[in-house]
C-alpha cells in the first residue's frame, strides 16, 4: 500500500544513468532558484516602511534613497557572485569559497548560517505566501497553520519528484508573478504620469522630518536589504545546470538581478508615491493593487500570483538546502544520509529533512515566522562576507589575469556585506543576538561529527585496527516465553548453526508457573538445557541481562563468543504489530549495544 502511495506521490524510480536529463536549462533554472529573491519584492519594501512608521507617515519618502542603497549592494553582490561560479564551477558557494581560502571554520560558518538561513527562508516564505492567501480571504486567518503545513507538503512532493519536473511545473507561475508585476507597475506608473493619482498622498522628497536619525536609517536599510536573500542560491547550484554549467549560471544570475531590480525598485516608487502603510491583515503589494485596479478580477490575479511566488519561494531553499548538504556531508561535518538520491535522483533526504523542520518551525510560531526575518537575514550577510573575504584572499594569492579588477569587484562587495551584517548586529540586536550562540554551536556540532566519522575509520581499517581475538566457540542463548512453532522456528535455526551449548532462557514471573514450564520443556526439548529465571517486579529485561553477564564472563576465559539468538513472529499484516507487547524488540534494544555480545532475531511469518 506504501509503495503504490510513493509511486502515485513522485513518480517511478529513475535510472542512475538518467541523471544528465535531470539538468536545468536557464529558463527553468531562473524560475526555480530566483523565486525567493524574487518572491521578497512582496515583503522587502514592507519592512522598510514598518521601520519609518515609528517616525511618521511624513518619513516615506526615505524609502527611495533606502532603495538605491539596496540596489546598489545588489549590482555588487550579482557582479561578486559571477565571479564566485566561474572560480568554483562545481558549486557549494559561499562554503566552499570560505573553506578553501579563509580556512575549515570560516567555511563551516558559512555552511551553518546559510543551511540555518535556507531553513527560515522557506518558513518565512510559507508564512508570507499564507498571508497573501488571507488577505485576500480573511475568513481563512483562523487556518494559517493548517494552510503552511499543507503548502510545505505540496511542495516537498514536487521537489521529490525529480528537478526537472519542479521546475517544469513551477516556472509558470514563477514568470506570471513576474508578469503581473510589469503590469501592476506598468499601469501605476501610467496613473501617476496622467495624474490619475494625488500628489499629496505622500510627502515631497526632501522634506525635514522631525525624530528621524542615522540609526533609524540604517536599520531601515538593512530590513529593506533583507530582499537580497536567496542572491547566493545559483551559485551553490552549478551542478544542477545543463552544459555549460557556469556560463548558463552566469547569465541567470544577472537575468535574476535585473528583474529583482526592475521589481523591487517599482513597488517602493508606488508604495511611497501611494502613501501606503503597513496593516497588520494587508500586505504593502495587496494595497497597492487595490489602489491601482480596485478589488476586481486582476488584484485577485496580483494577489493570487504574489501567494504563489511567495509560497515558490520556498523552493530555492528546497533546491540550494540539499547542494549544500551534500557538500558538508562528502567533507564528513554531517550525516552521509545527505548524499544519497532518492528514487528521482534528487537528494530526497535533505528534502525530507528540510520538511520537516518546517512543519515543526510552522506550529512553534504558529505560521507568523515573519519576526524570523531579521535573523535569516543576517544569517545570509555572514556568508555573503564570507565569500566575499575568502575570494579576495583568493585574487590576492593567485593574480590571476585582469585580477585586479576582480579584487576591486570583491572588495565592494564584502565591504558592503560586512557593513549590512553589522548594521543588522547594531540595529537589531534584540532580534539577532541568538546568531550569535546557535552558530558557533552548530560549528562545535560539525567538528563532534566530523570527530566520530574519523574515530569510526580509524577503527575499521584493517591496518590500524587492533588484531581481531579468534573465536574458539560459541554458546547460544535463546530466549523463550512459551512452547510454540516461534520457539521451534529459532531453536532449530541455533541447532543448524552447531554452536557449542545452546541454552534456553525463561523468565518466569510465578514459581509455580516456573516449575510448570520446566516440566513441559524437559518433555518437549530434553536435549536442549533450559535456565529459569524468576523476576520478582515483572521485568524480562533485567534477569536475562544479568543471566547474559554471567555466561559471558564464562565464556570470555575461553575465547567462546556469546550469541543471543531472539525469536520473534512477524504478523501477516503490519498494522497488527500494535496488537503485541513487542518483548522481543525490547529485548533487541537493550542489548544491541553490549560489546562482544552478538544479538540475532529470528522471524517467524504468520501466514494469517
Amino acid at each position: 500500500m506504501f509503495s503504490v502511495i510513493k509511486r502515485f506521490l513522485i513518480g517511478q524510480p529513475l535510472k542512475s544513468n538518467e541523471l544528465g536529463e535531470q539538468k536545468l536549462n536557464k529558463k527553468k533554472a531562473l524560475a526555480i532558484l530566483s523565486s525567493d529573491a524574487l518572491s521578497s519584492v512582496a515583503y522587502g519594501p514592507e519592512q522598510i516602511l514598518l521601520v519609518l512608521i515609528t517616525v511618521s507617515a511624513a518619513a516615506y519618502w526615505y524609502t527611495i534613497p533606502i532603495a538605491i542603497g539596496v540596489l546598489f549592494l545588489l549590482v555588487a553582490l550579482i557582479l561578486s557572485y559571477q565571479q564566485i561560479i566561474y572560480a568554483y564551477p562545481h558549486g557549494g558557494g559561499a562554503y566552499v569559497v570560505s573553506k578553501e581560502n579563509l580556512g575549515m571554520n570560516a567555511g563551516l560558518f558559512a555552511g551553518g548560517s546559510l543551511l540555518v538561513d535556507y531553513i527560515l527562508t522557506v518558513a518565512v516564505s510559507i508564512s508570507a505566501g499564507t498571508d497573501a492567501i488571507t488577505s485576500a480571504f480573511p475568513h481563512l486567518h483562523p487556518y494559517t497553520v493548517v494552510i503552511a503545513i499543507v503548502l510545505v507538503i505540496f511542495i516537498t512532493i514536487l521537489n521529490l519528484r525529480g528537478i526537472t519536473e519542479s521546475a517544469s511545473i513551477l516556472a509558470y507561475p514563477v514568470y506570471l508573478f513576474v508578469l503581473a508585476l510589469f503590469i501592476l507597475i506598468g499601469v501605476g506608473l501610467y496613473n501617476i504620469v496622467t495624474g490619475n493619482v494625488s500628489a499629496e498622498l505622500h510627502t515631497p522628497i526632501g522634506t525635514p522630518v522631525a525624530g528621524i536619525s542615522l540609526f533609524l536609517l540604517l536599520r531601515a536599510f538593512s530590513s529593506g536589504s533583507s530582499a537580497l536573500t536567496g542572491v547566493e542560491a545559483i551559485s551553490n547550484a552549478i551542478p544542477n545546470f545543463e552544459d555549460s554549467a557556469p556560463k548558463n549560471a552566469s547569465k541567470t544570475l544577472m537575468a535574476m538581478g535585473l528583474l529583482l531590480a526592475i521589481l523591487f525598485a517599482g513597488v517602493v516608487y508606488l508604495a511611497y508615491y501611494y502613501g501606503i502603510s503597513p496593516k497588520e491583515k494587508e500586505t504593502v503589494v495587496s494595497q497597492i493593487a487595490a489602489s491601482t485596479f480596485g478589488r476586481n478580477f486582476m488584484y485577485y490575479i496580483i494577489q493570487g500570483t504574489t501567494a504563489m511566488i511567495l509560497v515558490l519561494a520556498a523552493n530555492t531553499g528546497y533546491s540550494a538546502f540539499p547542494l549544500l548538504a551534500v557538500n558538508l556531508a562528502k567533507d564528513k561535518f554531517i550525516a552521509r544520509m545527505f548524499t544519497i538520491r532518492g528514487d528521482r535522483l534528487g537528494y530526497s533526504n535533505g528534502i525530507i529533512f528540510l520538511a520537516v523542520t518546517l512543519i515543526l518551525l510552522i506550529i512553534l510560531f504558529k505560521g507568523k515566522t515573519e519576526h524570523l526575518i531579521p535573523l535569516y537575514a543576517v544569517g545570509v550577510f555572514i556568508p555573503f562576507t564570507l565569500a566575499q573575504t575568502g575570494m579576495l584572499v583568493k585574487w590576492i594569492r593567485e593574480k590571476p589575469e585582469g585580477w585586479i579588477v576582480k579584487l576591486t569587484i570583491n572588495l565592494v562587495g564584502a565591504f558592503m556585506s560586512f557593513t549590512v551584517m553589522m548594521i543588522f548586529f547594531i540595529t537589531k540586536f534584540g532580534q539577532v543576538w541568538s546568531v550569535l550562540i546557535f552558530l558557533p554551536l552548530i560549528v562545535f556540532i560539525f567538528h563532534q561529527i566530523k570527530k566520530h566519522y574519523e574515530a569510526v575509520g580509524e577503527q575499521l581499517r584493517i591496518t590500524t585496527c587492533e588484531p581481531a581475538i579468534p573465536i574458539e566457540g560459541n554458546v547460544m542463548i535463546v530466549p523463550v516465553a512459551g512452547i510454540t512453532h516461534v520457539v521451534e522456528n529459532s531453536l532449530n535455526y541455533a541447532k543448524s548453526l552447531s554452536p557449542d551449548q545452546i541454552i534456553a532462557v525463561y523468565v518466569a514471573f510465578e514459581r509455580d508457573a516456573e516449575k510448570q514450564f520446566e516440566e513441559k520443556w524437559n518433555n518437549w526439548q530434553p536435549d536442549i538445557r533450559l535456565v529459569t529465571l524468576h523476576s520478582q517486579y515483572r521485568s524480562i529485561v533485567q534477569p536475562l541481562t544479568k543471566f547474559i553477564d554471567t555466561v559471558e564472563n564464562k565464556a570470555a576465559e575461553s575465547n567462546f563468543r556469546v550469541t543471543v539468538l531472539i525469536p520473534q513472529f512477524i504478523p501477516k499484516k503490519s498494522w497488527q504489530n500494535i496488537l503485541h507487547n513487542q518483548s522481543s524488540l525490547l529485548i533487541r534494544a537493550f542489548l544491541l549495544y553490549r560489546r562482544d555480545l552478538i544479538v540475532t532475531t529470528v522471524p517467524y511469518h504468520l501466514k494469517k
